[in-house]
């Protein structure tokens, strides 16, 4: 049995979640052998608020990324499932997340609970007037021809509700994110590189303000060496036997 099993049963948990822990659910991850960047370096620019700004094909490109994107098919997995029975429960108090699949919140999470530190693949946001709505009612306009969908509002660019790099993050995302790891006892990250800034640096807060901390990801990570303990086996594995200790 995992140390901590014991830590999260006492209660005041939060998770902080990354692309790791929705793979089982047939998501790719980023960085990881398999991962989108490292099959085609090329898609990072799709990712930088500077290129989709700039360049109408990577606009045109991320469009049809977004239309085909493997989260309209993914189901919650045996992770997320879990992270949802603590919660449930009243273990878990949040889950911050880097994650913008939603598939917290279909696993039962309450949404008040998710702290989506960049974004949700689920709504637009227009770059010009910063109108918001749902993803769903665009892709059905590029489904039927558009390849550059503009803003029905003010004519100005189109994205995913999601933090690109060389956008600003919400601060009060960030400040909700900082509060929750300043205030638990235990803090676990998941399926997260913690390579990625102010994300990773929310392992630090937690530490500091006297939380313990489990990180439970494949491959090494800068704060394992600060970790009371690191757990190398597979998420959809440890999540549920953390869960029903």
């Amino acid at each position: 049995m995992y140390d901590a099993a014991e830590w999260i049963a006492e209660g005041s948990v939060v998770a902080l979640t990354g692309a790791g822990i929705s793979t089982d659910s047939g998501i790719p991850d980023f960085r990881g052998p398999n991962g989108v960047w490292t099959r085609d370096p090329e898609a990072m620019k799709l990712s930088s608020i500077e290129h989709y700004v700039a360049d109408p094909d990577v606009r045109r490109r991320s469009w049809q990324e977004r239309l085909h994107h493997p989260a309209w098919q993914a189901r919650p997995n045996a992770a997320h499932l879990a992270l949802a029975a603590l919660a449930g429960d009243g273990r878990l108090t949040a889950v911050v997340t880097q994650n913008i699949d939603g598939l917290h919140q279909r696993a039962g999470l309450d949404p008040a609970r998710v702290i989506e530190l960049h974004g949700t693949l689920h709504e637009t946001e227009c770059l010009g007037c910063g109108a918001r709505g749902p993803m769903r009612e665009t892709l059905d306009r590029v489904e039927a021809g558009e390849a550059d969908p503009a803003c029905l509002g003010c004519g100005g660019i189109l994205k995913s509700a999601t933090i690109s790099f060389g956008q600003q993050m919400n601060m009060a995302t960030l400040t909700a994110a900082a509060e929750a790891a300043m205030r638990c006892r235990t803090f676990v990250a998941v399926g997260t590189s913690l390579t990625v800034h102010p994300a990773a640096g929310l392992v630090g807060v937690a530490a500091q303000h006297g939380a313990r901390i489990v990180i439970v990801n494949a491959g090494e990570t800068p704060y394992d060496p600060i970790a009371d303990e690191v757990i190398r086996d597979p998420i959809g594995e440890v999540l549920p036997r953390l869960a029903a200790h």
